[in-house]
């Protein structure tokens, strides 16, 4: 049945001469690389709270993606049935394991997220945000490189993290002395899981003399991925214990200090990867150039955000 369905698109595709590939194959790496700008830009300019639960569950679901999916080990639709050919490059950027979608696991809590904080206010940007969300996660099925399955599990988990990180917001706003062991506990879970990726076995299946999926390429984005949840409660402790900033505001001033930030955190998205594969080898390297995404828009600018002197009053 799945398949069935990715290549009743795939005829579609063909039938249209993939006019709309470009577009899905957009849409599916803005998720993936600078969709991150718009909760740092919330977080650091709007509301801290609001930003930081929609960072908070992106980086958790993240953590659970690398986890399901290297458990898991499910291939490709095109490795399950040849007769599924990708459309565009998606064949060469859609590696690895299938299950879940991790573009869907980075899409909804984002724009989840934003949508849930958006609602008091503004519902048509909160409608605005869920068609985007599934709009990327159909993008998956379009493209051929995930099942329906794949994206549907990776919405549901998403949506689960979103709502249990809202419950744990909601229980430490009453309870605060208690985030530093929430904190500790998600910092020992981060490396936990590190291990448990590290040490446990993983199929090694050959066609023709070739490796199906290298589960040491695979490591490199679990690597990557969890570096998320484990960089998330140092940072935050580090903000919380020795920051604690307050959003700039929608002030001039507020506006370019956090505009500066942006241009930062798009430089250390684009460029900061490859050299740190290149010194610390792919897995260390995805490890600390996550590490340091997330320790500069949880900790680090909004130290420089307190240190300007660009805050709003609460």
């Amino acid at each position: 049945m799945d398949i069935q369905y990715l290549l009743f698109l795939q005829d579609f595709r063909n039938n249209i001469n993939n006019a709309l590939t470009p577009f899905m194959e957009w849409i599916s790496l803005f998720a993936v690389t600078y969709l991150i700008l718009i909760p740092a830009f919330l977080y650091w300019t709007l509301d801290r709270r609001k930003g930081l639960y929609v960072l908070s569950s992106f980086y958790l679901t993240t953590a659970l993606n690398a986890a399901v999916k290297l458990t898991a080990c499910i291939y490709r639709p095109w490795i399950r049935d040849a007769r599924v050919l990708p459309a565009g490059d998606a064949i060469t950027t859609a590696t690895g394991y299938s299950f879940p979608s991790g573009h869907t696991m980075t899409a909804s809590p984002i724009y989840g997220g934003l949508a849930v904080t958006s609602w008091k206010k503004w519902k048509w940007l909160s409608v605005l945000f869920l068609i985007l969300l599934f709009v990327t996660a159909f993008s998956r099925n379009y493209l051929g490189v995930h099942t329906p399955q794949d994206v549907f599990v990776g919405i549901t988990l998403s949506v689960l993290v979103l709502v249990l990180t809202g419950k744990l917001f909601e229980y430490l706003e009453k309870n605060p002395d208690k985030e530093n062991w929430f904190l500790l506990a998600g910092f020992l879970l981060g490396w936990a899981s590190i291990a448990y990726i590290t040490f446990k076995p993983y199929p090694m299946d050959y066609v023709d003399g070739k490796l199906l999926v290298d589960p040491q390429k695979m490591m490199n984005d679990g690597y990557g991925d969890t570096a998320r949840l484990i960089a998330l409660c140092a940072a935050r402790f580090v903000e919380r214990k020795w920051i604690n900033f307050r959003a700039t505001g929608l002030n001039v001033k507020g506006l370019i200090i956090s505009a500066v930030g942006l241009v930062g955190l798009w430089a250390i998205i684009t460029f900061l990867g490859k050299p740190l594969d290149a010194a610390l080898g792919s897995h260390w390297g995805h490890f600390v150039n996550n590490f340091v995404t997330v320790f500069y828009i949880v900790a680090l600018y909004p130290l420089i955000i307190k240190l300007c002197g660009s805050q709003k009053a609460e």
